[in-house]
């Protein structure tokens, strides 16, 4: 009891650590990502923190399976280094003696990856595509900005402000292009105002010139100057956000099994739980005493299976999304053979076989 207790709390203090630093690197990318996106205008940028938080929500499950995997590793490869193994080894117990302590780490965090894959990454998954929408939903009002371009939501109209105008509400020196199917326009005003209507929004333009090209069997060019210029502004209804297999509840995937697309997200959802399962088993199967490997090598070896176990999620999904393959069966495939591999690879080493040993000629030399 006392090397199960002393084993988990090195375990924790090693998870810990794990994921501050990961954490803090999963941050650092998701808010290069978020600012990206808001550059791009597909985010507002008083938006940018919400869209790091769900989106550093929804890899969490991601983190929290490669931090249990690294501090494994690294925990039992420094019990390697300072021969704490040798004693475990001499008292009569092998590597199975660390199943049951590290189920017992493991537990909480597999049951935390299960619920965070599970309910929320979908949760996550549809507030970032909400913000997305009523960003892009937005009325081309809300859309000008003194100083800038801006592109109508309906991709046909660029407007831009001057930079010196303290509000929307009067605007100075004023630039409208609008280009359609039949006829493009340019209008430029000195000033501009607002009016509210029975609920309609009127621009009011003084003071400016609009020059307006005819395409068509008749092409033509008209020029004309204005004191005084109107503009109703129609604000379309803002509709409901699309949805994806990436935002639909897991038991709504559940009763839509027969369709490719939820059987691939469910593959990936469950897939992230049974992975970390793995992970322990991999971890103990992985690490050994070898003295050559440095500090580091146990580490670049965790990296390296984490990163083509996660390939092979990925790679599985999109098979199960073209139809190749069913959604059960990749399950079965990929993750029970990965058990299988890592308990026969755990027996091999608790009773101390090796390939040399069983190879015919080298027990004939011997």
């Amino acid at each position: 009891m006392l090397f199960d207790a002393s084993l988990r709390k090195e375990l924790s203090r090693s998870f810990l650590g794990t994921v501050t630093v990961l954490l803090t690197v999963v941050v650092t990318l998701m808010l290069v990502r978020s600012l990206r996106m808001a550059s791009r205008g597909a985010v507002g940028p008083s938006d940018i923190m919400l869209v790091m938080g769900y989106t550093v929500l929804g890899y969490l499950p991601i983190v929290l399976s490669l931090s249990m995997f690294v501090a494994i590793i690294g925990t039992l490869a420094r019990m390697y280094r300072d021969s704490e193994m040798v004693v475990w080894f001499a008292s009569g117990r092998g590597l199975s003696g660390f199943i049951a302590p590290l189920a017992r780490f493991a537990m909480p965090i597999v049951l935390a990856i299960g619920g965070l894959s599970l309910v929320s990454w979908p949760w996550s998954q549809a507030q970032v595509l909400e913000l997305r929408h009523q960003f892009q939903q937005r009325s081309d009002l809300d859309r000008i900005a003194p100083g800038e371009f801006q592109v109508s939501s309906s991709g046909d109209s660029v407007f831009f402000v001057d930079r010196d105008s303290s509000s929307l509400e009067h605007a100075q020196q004023i630039f409208f292009a609008q280009e359609k199917v039949d006829t493009s326009a340019v209008t430029t005003a000195r000033q501009a105002s607002l009016v509210q209507q029975q609920g309609q929004t009127w621009v009011t333009l003084d003071s400016g010139q609009r020059i307006e090209q005819l395409r068509g069997d008749a092409p033509a060019l008209r020029v004309a100057d204005f004191e005084r210029y109107e503009v109703l502004l129609h604000k379309e209804p803002i509709s409901t956000a699309e949805t994806s297999v990436q935002t639909t509840p897991t038991l709504e995937l559940l009763a839509q099994s027969s369709d490719p697309a939820a059987q691939a997200e469910l593959a990936w959802r469950i897939g992230l739980i049974l992975a970390a399962i793995n992970y322990v088993l991999l971890a103990l199967a992985l690490t050994s005493g070898n003295p050559r490997s440095g500090r580091t090598g146990h580490l670049v070896t965790a990296l390296l299976v984490f990163i083509v176990y996660f390939n092979l999620l990925s790679l599985g999904e999109s098979w199960v999304a073209r139809g190749a393959i069913a959604g059960g069966l990749w399950l079965v495939l990929l993750h029970g053979g990965i058990f299988l591999l890592a308990v026969a690879w755990l027996a091999m080493r608790n009773a101390q076989w090796s390939l040399r040993r069983l190879w015919p000629g080298r027990r004939a030399a011997a």
